[in-house]
């Protein structure tokens, strides 16, 4: 046997330096198998070629058989990849006319590692850039989601306050600094938003939102984040969002502890008053002004309203939808628990 792995080098090598294909090099060596096949077929036991070629006729088939898988598997590996990547050039040319008609040429690399995310990809990308999210409140937790919606690349981006940004205010929330300390929060956070992202376009509203106003406005966007810090302003967006068949994200803090939950009626998950009827008690649960807060913990919570809303836009994972995440900073544990819609809700009813 050795010697017919000579004479097929010398053979392989010889065609190889006269520039013969590969096709016809393997040909000349099936072709030197197929006379060692036949000469152990056809001679008899003991001629000295038989001996010469060493081995049986099944050692022989052995080592033919092998090779053949060998040629075979690697025949399928690349027929696999020529197909996977003409089925890849086929969907990179029907994406790019989508991706062109929507983002400017400076963004993809900005969005980039969302692309690349399967969850997310150029579809969800698309989705998160024609979204129109409202954010009420620009504080604690608006300035964390606000920021972070802003770098995801939602296209319109509402935010509703009426405050003004006072130095106590910095401590945590980050969409503001010192040189802007007097001005209507809506705008300070604009300016930074725009500042993070100038590809997004933000609508800031320097008023209180009430009765007056509330519906048509929950009405334009196809999201709502609620950051605000009392229970009349949550029960008026909740109540505005059931009307208007759109999703909630609200998320609240105190001290060390912060809870966040996607209502969503319209799709089966219960409302905010399904899991809060009636406001606690004047004192049973404090503002931030009144019991404080440590500075980092509305960024944490303010950056997972983002997280929800981005999964909510671009349908990746599993939203809040009745569940709430309540996260403890000061221990460090977070867990989840069930909600249930509430027969006879005032609000979705049930």
């Amino acid at each position: 046997m050795i010697w017919f792995l000579i004479l097929a080098a010398g053979l392989w090598l010889l065609g190889w330096r006269m520039g013969t294909p590969v096709a016809l090099r393997r040909g000349m060596v099936m072709s030197l198998y197929l006379g060692v096949i036949v000469a152990l077929t056809v001679l008899p036991p003991g001629n000295p070629v038989q001996q010469a070629l060493g081995g049986s006729l099944g050692q022989w088939l052995l080592v033919g058989g092998l090779i053949a898988i060998v040629l075979g598997y690697r025949r399928v590996l690349a027929m696999l990849k020529t197909r996977a990547g003409t089925r890849g050039a086929h969907e990179a040319e029907q994406e790019q006319p989508m991706v062109g008609q929507t983002f400017a040429p400076e963004e993809l690399p900005r969005y980039a590692r969302h692309i690349m995310l399967r969850e997310i990809g150029g579809p969800g990308q698309k989705k998160l850039k024609t979204a129109k999210v409202l954010v009420v409140g620009a504080g604690g937790l608006g300035s964390p989601a606000l920021m972070y919606l802003a770098a995801a690349g939602v296209g319109t981006i509402g935010v509703i306050d009426d405050d003004l940004v006072e130095s106590t205010n910095l401590q945590r929330q980050i969409a503001h600094t010192e040189d802007r300390v007097g001005q209507p929060k809506v705008f300070s956070a604009k300016a930074a938003m725009e500042a993070l992202n100038p590809y997004v376009k933000v609508r800031p509203y320097h008023r209180r939102l009430d009765d007056v106003i509330a519906a048509e406005l929950v009405a334009e966007y196809d999201l709502v984040l609620d950051g605000t810090d009392n229970f009349d302003t949550r029960y008026l967006v909740n109540a505005a969002c059931v009307a208007a068949r759109k999703p909630l994200i609200s998320a609240a803090l105190t001290q060390w502890e912060g809870q966040i939950s996607l209502f969503d009626p319209a799709r089966g998950a219960p409302c905010y008053r399904c899991v809060f009827p009636e406001a606690p008690a004047p004192g049973l649960a404090p503002s931030c002004a009144e019991a404080g807060v440590a500075g980092p913990l509305p960024g944490v919570v303010g950056a997972m309203m983002a997280v929800e809303a981005v999964k909510v836009i671009a349908g990746a994972g599993e939203p809040l939808a009745g569940r709430m995440l309540i996260y403890d900073a000061l221990y460090g544990e977070t867990r989840v628990i069930g909600l249930q819609k509430r027969d006879g809700c005032e609000t979705c009813g049930g």
